[in-house]
């Protein structure tokens, strides 16, 4: 009698441990960890993962239930990513189901049907299971138990296939395909007796091309309706079946295939010790500090294609914004259909499908967003994080995980390296790599010897004195004129979108805020509405102030769409592409303006951060960043690296190939250190600099950060738990650990919510995390109610 142990999935603090179930005899072969069930649970049934099967029992069999069903016939995660959940769990103080949900993708967690297709040679009572299909439905075989174990040893083999007949929006796609039913030679003698011509020459198409064809593709070579087809059909000389086609986000004709470059001596340097570690089966983390366009890509390419060699597999992170078409370009180029790639985009269906070529070992390299961290690899032989410094990489919600943290982890287990690569490493990571714990790797030229582009810094208020009240400095204005006229192309950043940031009344100074939030209302002209860029509330602009009545409105700030119209006025002849939340939303959208500006059809590329990474346009002489000092004046201690990241990664936008590039970035604090430095890309300065401030306040690397924030839709409910939260950190912590707070969230109210937090910067706190899982607990009811309690360990945002 065998026992498994299941999570199931209650997120609750009480149901957070495996509960045993007994397994049906007719199961035993099947059941293994990895797998899910149904099981029952209280009054009703419940999903969950099988996390570990036993031989004894600590209780009676008869105080056991059964397990009710099972979900997957084989493991949907493996012993690695099993422990791997455990792991994050206690790293994140999130709950177990949660760590193993963040790991499969969507369509996996919906409602679904198990089918069992035929893939090669079974035993003949298998075969006869399928009497004549190509595919069953699992309660089908179930219903014959003797046959289990002989199909979970064909399922083993590869022999049949079991895929999720996923009830929602992710269907698997599939296509009828014709098939000649009749021998080649035969079939010539059956064209001959046809009266219809066209039935004549679809069986010709079939003498010639002897082999199963799918009907669109018959239909469009032999330039026939379907009736001839369904004719020939009915009198059996042809068959039809239904064959599934994986939903591929990607046509893979459209990738010209492409050889390794030749290697500059600095990327020889950088790639030794990594091919070593390969070589070596090792783990290290290498951190690639390379300037913009020093050719980081090409070492990542040369570094996987060792991995291959080997018969290993490569995962590669890239930032959500990041995934342009270029980047999958460059790795579906080069290694074809060995590339799966996973990212927000994709719809359920085409993310399910990729899994599952990853799953079934069709694939040898993942490219994807934060969560193709946990790609089922059995094998991997390296992990690269492009874009290190990326915020992106941190989840915000439960489980809170940082993708760098599980790429380490997972490297460390498979014994293989793991890139981390960047201009501008987070100070976290380059401190790492000065003490040792990271190997430094250094690219300090750009590709072909190309000179860093030129960049000017234009002081706005300057441009305000001497009259100019326009959003382009004189400077600006007469570089994108230049541009326009030598047929080059621009690409103008600015951090915001919309019209206006915010609308104030001219007359009492009254200003549009949203209802459920503490934050003011963004003006979108396209529509003529007033939008909150944190709940998605909206209104239409009021015709008259809600306060005093005055028709009278300024509109404050710069948004992309009020950049695009001043543009139009300035240069009527300039065609522009506008890239922002508003013009993207659309599935496509992202890739098609891409290509658009890649093919030479605009003259300027005007974006929100989007555009600022990845891209690589060999027209482009020219980048302008509009306004530097968005970021600059946020209340959260990395500011000034973010603005520093972002000016250094726009920047190198420009004059990336033959053509020389230079950079005008316009702001209202030219004499900032983090606009100064990333003039002339010195990072290492950029880090001294910074790094002595963050000594002085007490921030990371010298001090770890966690941070606590409360949300309840009653202001002082939210204060009530804080202020009880800081009394008990505050008797159990180290003395020189810093507990501040309660205070109220840069942004007060989210949503109908009020956000309370407190932040604890410490060096050594090893009962820190035992204290939080206690207030967790202590406020477990509440939190089934109305409170929040999020608990956020190293936090990337603390606004």
């Amino acid at each position: 009698m065998k026992i498994a142990s299941v999570i199931v999935d209650v997120p609750a603090r009480q149901t957070d441990r495996p509960f045993d179930y007994l397994i049906p005899a007719r199961w035993e072969d099947l059941v293994q960890p990895g797998i899910r069930v149904a099981v029952p649970f209280g009054p009703r049934k419940l999903q969950g993962f099988v996390v570990g099967v036993k031989e004894h029992l600590d209780v009676a069999p008869d105080k056991l239930k059964e397990l009710a069903e099972i979900l997957d016939v084989t493991p949907v995660l493996n012993e690695e990513l099993l422990s791997l959940g455990f792991q994050l769990a206690e790293d994140t103080l999130c709950f177990t189901i949660s760590a193993f949900q963040a790991m499969l993708p969507a369509a996996i967690r919906a409602a679904y049907k198990k089918q069992l297709l035929l893939r090669g040679g079974v035993p003949e009572q298998v075969q006869a299971l399928f009497g004549g299909k190509d595919a069953i439905d699992w309660e089908a075989a179930e219903e014959h138990p003797g046959l289990l174990r002989s199909l979970r040893a064909s399922i083993a083999e590869g022999a049949i296939e079991v895929v999720y007949e996923v009830k929602d929006r992710a269907q698997k796609k599939k296509q009828r395909v014709i098939y000649p039913s009749a021998p080649q030679e035969e079939l010539e003698r059956l064209a001959d007796g046809l009266k219809s011509e066209m039935q004549q020459d679809i069986l010709r198409y079939f003498i010639e091309h002897y082999m199963p064809v799918p009907l669109s593709v018959l239909k469009e070579d032999v330039q026939v309706t379907e009736s001839p087809v369904k004719s020939l059909l009915k009198k059996g000389i042809l068959t039809e079946r239904y064959v599934e086609v994986y939903r591929s986000p990607y046509d893979e004709e459209q990738f010209a295939r492409t050889v390794p470059f030749p290697l500059t001596e600095e990327q020889r340097t950088v790639i030794a010790p990594i091919l070593s570690s390969i070589e070596e089966k090792r783990h290290e983390v290498f951190l690639m500090y390379g300037v913009t366009g020093s050719g980081k890509t090409e070492v990542y390419l040369q570094s996987i294609e060792a991995v291959l060699r080997q018969g290993k597999e490569a995962i590669v992170l890239v930032p959500e914004i990041a995934l342009t078409p270029q980047m999958v370009d460059r790795f579906k180029g080069r290694f074809g259909s060995q590339v799966a790639v996973l990212h927000s985009a994709l719809s359920i269906g085409e993310k399910y499908d990729e899994w599952r070529k990853i799953l079934r070992k069709e694939v040898r390299v993942v490219v994807g967003a934060r969560s193709a961290v946990f790609a089922p690899f059995e094998n991997l032989g390296i992990i690269i994080i492009d874009e290190e410094h990326e915020s992106s990489y941190k989840q915000e919600d439960n489980p809170r995980y940082h993708a760098k943290e599980v790429a380490i982890r997972r490297g460390a287990y498979h014994g293989c390296p793991v890139i981390l690569g960047s201009a501008t490493p987070t100070l976290e990571s380059f401190a790492r790599a000065k003490k040792g714990v990271y190997h430094l790797l250094t690219m300090t030229k750009r590709m072909n010897e190309q000179a860093l582009p030129a960049v000017d810094i234009i002081d706005m208020r300057e441009e305000l004195r001497g009259g100019n009240r326009s959003m382009f400095s004189a400077l600006l204005h007469e570089k994108i004129a230049d541009r326009l006229q030598k047929g080059e192309q621009t690409v103008l950043f600015l951090n915001r979108r919309g019209h206006s940031t915010f609308v104030m009344c001219r007359d009492c100074g009254y200003v549009v805020q949203c209802p459920h939030c503490d934050i003011s209302l963004t003006y979108h002209r396209m529509n003529q509405r007033l939008k909150c860029h944190y709940c998605s509330y909206e209104e239409v602009l009021p015709q008259a102030c809600p306060s005093c009545q005055s028709p009278h409105f300024r509109f404050f700030g710069t948004g992309t769409q009020k950049v695009e119209e001043e543009l139009a006025k300035l240069f009527p002849e300039a065609r522009v592409i506008r890239m922002d939340v508003d013009t993207t939303s659309r599935k496509g959208a992202h890739e098609k303006l891409l290509t658009q500006f890649g093919e030479g059809k605009a003259d300027i590329l005007l974006g929100t951060q989007m555009i600022a990474k990845g891209l690589d346009f060999p027209r482009v002489t020219l980048v302008g960043v509009l306004t530097a000092d968005t970021m600059l004046h946020l209340p959260d201690f990395r500011a000034s690296e973010k603005t520093y990241q972002l000016l250094t990664q726009v920047s190198g936008r420009a004059g990336r190939h033959e053509l020389p590039g230079e950079v005008v970035i316009q702001t209202y604090t030219p004499e900032h250190y983090s606009v100064q430095l990333a003039r002339a890309q010195q990072y290492e300065h950029f880090f001294e600099q910074e790094m002595r401030i963050r000594r002085a306040h007490h921030y990371p690397p010298y001090y770890y950060l966690t941070l606590v924030t409360v949300s309840h839709p009653q202001l002082l409910q939210a204060v009530h738990v804080t202020e009880r939260i800081v009394a008990m950190l505050r008797q159990t912590c180290a003395a020189d650990t810093i507990i501040l707070g309660p205070a109220a969230s840069p942004i007060a109210r989210i949503k109908d919510r009020y956000r309370y937090q407190c932040m604890i910067k410490y060096k050594r706190e090893p009962n820190l995390k035992a204290v939080l899982r206690m207030i967790y607990e202590q406020y477990q009811a509440d939190m089934a109610k109305d409170l929040q309690i999020a608990i956020d360990f190293n936090p990337t945002m603390v606004m």
